[in-house]
């Protein structure tokens, strides 16, 4: 579940680095959330497949302990890339249409 927990808060540190090297180009908010987030799936789904071939390898020659841990960690992974592309580009869309979150201060970016 840790190592789960990891790799998610990996994914985010990711989409907000994609998202202020975005801010930094001079690139609106609105832009930035939508070019940072294309621009970070391609490493998040790559990191995350090879995460879940190794969860599957581990299922398949491992034994009691290891195939829970295996199974736990694709689980975990799956849900952790569902979050990332999914709810944390929606919440960040609706906070910067409500005003909450629109400014290039709060990623990090002078503005």
């Amino acid at each position: 579940i840790i190592l789960s927990i990891g790799m998610a808060v990996d994914a985010n540190v990711i989409i907000f680095e994609r998202l202020r090297e975005e801010l930094w180009l001079g690139k609106s908010v609105l832009l930035s959330v939508k070019v940072g987030f294309n621009r970070a799936m391609t490493t998040i789904v790559d990191s995350n497949i090879t995460t879940l071939i190794a969860g599957l390898a581990l299922f398949v020659i491992g034994t009691g302990t290891v195939k829970g841990f295996a199974l736990t960690l694709m689980i975990g992974i799956l849900v952790s890339m569902f979050t990332a592309i999914t709810i944390t580009k929606k919440l960040l869309l609706i906070m910067y249409s409500t005003n909450i979150l629109s400014a290039p201060k709060y990623y990090g970016a002078k503005g």
